[in-house]
């Protein structure tokens, strides 16, 4: 018991010094010991039989050594695969007599997914190390007095070069441009004299050629420069990419070996590049494979330049360091051009190039005492950072550097790498960016777990199963935790009502109902769904840049859970609120920084939410507090410092201008300035001191207009009365005229009736 105990305490001690960040287990659909181990490196798996409870899934034996020893799982029981690395020294890349800089030169890594390896690489800059060097020149008309010198200029370069390393080689080649218009006058006469004085030696315009192969014969190189002559151009760009291309390709043709490559790039003008062909209708890309037909670029006028990236990538691939010999007024150019390319120099030249030698030499000093630890392209899921014993290389890095490093002298760095997920062997190379030693690394996977318990038709299993890892694997037609359960005994219905979710589709669609039981399909990716009704998987989380949860996250159950540092819903940006912030406060308290940038709420706009364009200050809601807070007045007057707490006021004399008017509970007018203050609904208010009240009604007008204005009523009524009065009389009397008239001119007064009355019989007729 005690020994067990001990035993115990000394594991869960070692667990605590682990130098891997592996605290925790984070698994997800685990059915067996390898889905443990595929979890996260640190998810242990328990193979003891009785672990697990009844109903308990094979899952609870998957989590860290402490927390299953705790639970009670013996130490021995444990499953845990680390790393491991073999070296074979044995096998070294490098062939023929060159010395040996690399150490290891192959190792082979065992790897837990997720769990980082680190193993150290040994650099030291051996002494006659081979150098190759290609002189690149620019035989554009302005470059006549420096051709005149580079003519000379092989032996001295060879032997000072020999001086460094006692084995050194040197080629040429030349350029000028494409040779159509607008680089080039396409005039026949033109193209076969480019050059303004005819008199003199001149050769037809020309995109590239290789003039001579890397060579130890200095005469060699000074009788085939003497050979060649200027050309010319139109315009001030030249084809030093198309050229700078070529010599990188053409590996065979330049004749570039197993030794530290130099290409001297001499020119006094800048440089076309990727899409600058479209001036000639060149559209094609550039395809960055060798087209030397009698040793002249044979595709200069169909292809486009490159670009200064594929000229990076091509440099680097090849192992080739390029000094940019320029001029004075050329230098910011290059420099710039540098920054872009790996392992590359910029030298200055003098007027007619005398000072070329030295500046080769230079620059290949300050080169080859800087070492840039790198590798190729890595297989998929798996990263490598570097840190070294160099100054200011203790932080990981994308690549390893050590500046001022002498030969002789050794380097150590520390190489990471770190596997995020199962994959099969593979292979890549890492090595010091000028150098063409490399070293191997073959990578492959722990991702199943190397049991010696199992044993078939066991009693624990009901005798339906064998016993793997501590859990059951039933046999066909059995199912269950204990191989319990068999097909055909239970309803069908019943079982499959269990393996749907809110009654949905059986499994989500994405497994089987067995026995009452999802078993979860296999996704399109290799990995699996999970969970009771297969409603997760880890692959369709949200991409950043191609990349599932940007490479800073692990994906859960459709969702990114990111790594310390990171945050946003790709786990694409590192967590930081500088940007958010302004005099002190994050995002002006009205929103939250994420990905350091703010997300306003409420309608709140702006890079620290300081604007609300739709926003209106709230006067007439404020109204009340103002009046108990200014006035002691008002509905709010017995609690007004809790109802009123996000309000500060001042009272004023005067105010400039008035934000709000607002009538209080008495009828009278107050007015008062607001100044929103961080946060939401926070406002600081000036309170004008003296409030507009109406003033109290006056009786005596008001009973002084009633009476006028009745009299006033009264007489127009008789008025009215009046002028009816006399329309009738007038009338009358009109009327009365008329008929005097009348009277006078038929001598009948209209008013006498005669007095005698005339009365027929009907019946009576005077004729019988």
């Amino acid at each position: 018991m005690l020994q067990s105990v001990c035993l115990r305490g000394l594991l869960l001690l070692l667990v605590g010094r682990q130098v891997y960040t592996q605290e925790q287990c984070l698994k997800a659909s685990v059915n067996s010991c390898g889905d443990c181990i595929k979890s996260g490196p640190g998810c242990a798996w328990c193979k003891d039989l009785n672990f697990t409870k009844t109903g308990e899934q094979e899952a609870a034996r998957c989590d860290t050594v402490a927390f299953l020893i705790n639970r009670g799982c013996s130490p021995n029981s444990i499953i845990n695969p680390k790393n491991n690395m073999h070296k074979d020294l044995n096998k070294p890349l490098t062939t023929g007599a060159n010395p040996v800089q690399i150490q290891p030169q192959e190792i082979r890594l065992d790897l837990r997914p997720g769990m980082p390896h680190t193993f150290q690489i040994q650099f030291k800059r051996a002494v006659g190390y081979p150098v190759d060097l290609y002189y690149l020149m620019d035989l554009s008309y302005s470059m006549k007095d420096d051709l005149m010198n580079v003519k000379n200029l092989g032996n001295s370069l060879l032997k000072e070069l020999t001086k460094i390393t006692g084995n050194a080689r040197i080629g040429f080649g030349s350029f000028v441009d494409k040779t159509v218009l607008p680089y080039t006058d396409t005039n026949e006469a033109k193209l076969k004299q480019p050059c303004a004085i005819k008199t003199e030696p001149c050769q037809p315009a020309f995109g590239f050629q290789h003039v001579l192969s890397l060579t130890k014969d200095g005469n060699l190189f000074k009788n085939m420069v003497d050979k060649q002559h200027i050309s010319g151009n139109l315009d001030p760009p030249e084809g030093s990419l198309d050229a700078i291309m070529q010599a990188a390709v053409c590996v065979n043709e330049i004749g570039w070996g197993n030794s530290t490559r130099l290409l001297v790039l001499a020119t006094d003008d800048g440089f076309h590049m990727a899409g600058d062909g479209k001036l000639a209708a060149i559209l094609e890309p550039n395809k960055e494979t060798c087209q030397l037909v009698d040793n002249k670029y044979s595709m200069s006028n169909f292809w486009d330049y490159p670009s200064v990236g594929q000229i990076a990538r091509k440099l680097e691939e090849q192992n080739i360091q390029p000094i940019f010999a320029v001029t004075k007024k050329m230098e910011p150019v290059y420099t710039e051009l540098s920054r872009l390319i790996p392992k590359s120099a910029v030298g200055v030249l003098s007027d007619d190039s005398s000072n070329v030698v030295n500046l080769i030499v230079d620059a290949y000093n300050n080169l080859t005492s800087e070492v840039i630890m790198a590798h190729d392209a890595l297989p998929n899921f798996v990263s490598v950072k570097y840190s070294s014993n160099c100054q200011g290389g203790e932080k990981p890095s994308d690549r390893g550097k050590c500046d001022n490093v002498n030969i002789g002298q050794d380097v150590t760095f520390n190489v990471t790498v770190t596997v995020d997920q199962c994959i099969a062997s593979q292979s890549f190379l890492i090595g010091p960016l000028g150098f063409n030693e490399k070293l191997k690394v073959t990578v492959q996977t722990r991702c199943e777990c190397e049991c010696d318990d199992t044993k078939e038709n066991h009693s624990h299993c009901g005798g339906n199963g064998k016993v793997e890892c501590g859990s059951c694997r039933c046999n066909t037609g059995f199912l269950g935790q204990l191989c319990e359960c068999k097909l055909g005994e239970k309803d069908e219905a019943s079982l499959k009502k269990q393996c749907r979710k809110d009654n949905g589709t059986e499994c989500e669609g994405k497994g089987d109902c067995v026995c009452g039981r999802c078993q979860c399909h296999i996704t399109e990716a290799g990995g699996n769904f999970y969970g009771e009704h297969c409603q997760c998987d880890d692959e369709h989380c949200e991409k950043f840049n191609n990349t599932l949860c940007a490479g800073h996250g692990t994906c859960k159950c459709g969702e990114c859970e990111c790594k310390a540092g990171y945050e946003g819903t790709a786990c694409h940006c590192q967590k930081s609120d500088e940007a958010c912030k302004r005099d002190g406060n994050v995002c002006f308290n009205r929103g939250k920084c994420v990905c350091n940038q703010c997300e306003c709420e409420r309608g709140y706009k702006g890079p620290y939410c300081e604007t609300c364009s739709t926003c209106q200050r709230p006067c007439q809601q404020s109204g009340s507090c103002v009046e108990c807070m200014a006035f002691r007045k008002g509905p709010f007057k017995e609690n007004c410092s809790s109802a009123c707490g996000h309000l500060k006021h001042e009272m004023a004399e005067k105010l400039l201008k008035s934000d709000c008017r607002v009538k209080d509970s008495e009828g009278c007018w107050m007015s008062f300035t607001m100044k929103e203050q961080l946060g939401f609904d926070k406002y600081d208010m000036n309170v004008l001191k003296d409030r507009e009240c109406p003033e109290g009604p006056n009786i005596a007008a008001i009973v002084g207009g009633s009476l006028a204005a009745v009299a006033l009523i009264g007489l127009l009524i008789l008025l009215i009365i009046k002028a009816v009065i006399y329309a009738s009389d007038l009338r009358e009397w009109r009327r009365f005229e008329k008929d005097r008239k009348h009277e006078k001119t038929s001598g009948t007064n209209p008013l006498f009736q005669n007095a005698t009355t005339t009365v027929q019989n009907p019946t009576f007729s005077g004729d019988s």
